[in-house]
């Protein structure tokens, strides 16, 4: 296998990525970001530090270590681009990308461009770390009911309608009332203040969260864990419906065992339909 460059943001993907090829006996360098990623992921790794918009010096780095592929996994929280300090080809970089680079999938798939232009070959978390992908149906004790499925399908409905935006991945409906729509703060911070939104009634919200209609796969994908469920517990929430087959699942045995010990439902769902050319 051809040496794994990671660029890690926040969370455990990045350590469970490079834990998985180490133990496949191939090599892998850490690409940490500054303010983003966890001291943890990087230690007794092969790594180097960075800033964000240090385009030049992180491909540069990569190049150094040899490294063939590469993938982008774990959250990044984005600060303003007035905050950056860009280097020359971020800066020229994000100039060609116009638009595009405000919204969350069309400033990945700016990256990955830039990242294939130096001959770097880009893949998928899921074509990394086998095993992860949200199956469909319920996996939980509890499933969703009819008025479960009638907020899904509400949910779905908005996120389809909001996927030309390219804002975020999930929207929280209860009894076909829409209360939260992800942004910049991501999904558990939604479902935090959703907490206070919530109509005082026997039927809790639902979270729905999938991918924009033709997102670019191999960056971003829909990502849940044990620290979601927790939250949905927290809050109130009766279950969480993902997209099935494009849905990261993080410790899933863990996740399934806080969501039956809550009364929650886990689903796999099927996805938004691709427009047909």
């Amino acid at each position: 296998m051809p040496k794994l460059g990671i660029l890690a943001g926040g969370g455990v993907l990045p350590r469970r990525i490079a834990e998985r090829r180490l133990s496949d006996g191939d090599g892998v360098f850490v690409i940490a970001f500054e303010g983003q990623t966890d001291q943890a992921t990087v230690e007794g790794l092969d790594h180097a530090w960075v800033r964000l918009g240090a385009t030049s010096t992180t491909l540069q780095q990569l190049k150094q270590a040899s490294v063939e592929e590469v993938v982008l996994a774990g959250p990044m929280r984005r600060p303003a681009f007035s905050d950056m300090s860009l280097d020359m080809r971020s800066a020229k970089m994000l100039a060609r990308a116009g638009r595009k680079a405000f919204g969350d999938d069309g400033l990945l798939s700016v990256i990955i461009e830039e990242l294939e232009s130096d001959g770097f070959r880009v893949v998928g978390i899921d074509d990394v770390l086998g095993g992860y992908l949200m199956p469909a149906g319920a996996i939980t004790q509890h499933v969703p009911d009819e008025a479960a499925e009638f907020d899904i399908a509400r949910g779905k409905a908005v996120l389809e309608a909001l996927s030309p935006a390219d804002v975020g991945q999930a929207v929280v409906v209860q009894e076909g009332l829409v209360l939260a729509v992800e942004a910049v703060e991501g999904t558990d911070a939604m479902i935090a203040r959703t907490a206070e939104l919530k109509r005082d009634s026997a039927e809790g919200p639902v979270l729905v969260k999938m991918r924009k209609r033709g997102q670019e796969r191999r960056a971003d994908l829909p990502t849940i864990g044990p620290d979601t469920v927790r939250g949905a517990a927290a809050a109130g929430f009766r279950g969480i419906a993902v997209e099935a087959g494009a849905t990261i699942l993080v410790d899933r045995e863990l996740a399934i065992d806080i969501a039956n010990q809550a009364g929650l439902f886990l689903a796999g769902i099927e996805g938004l339909r691709e427009l047909e050319l």
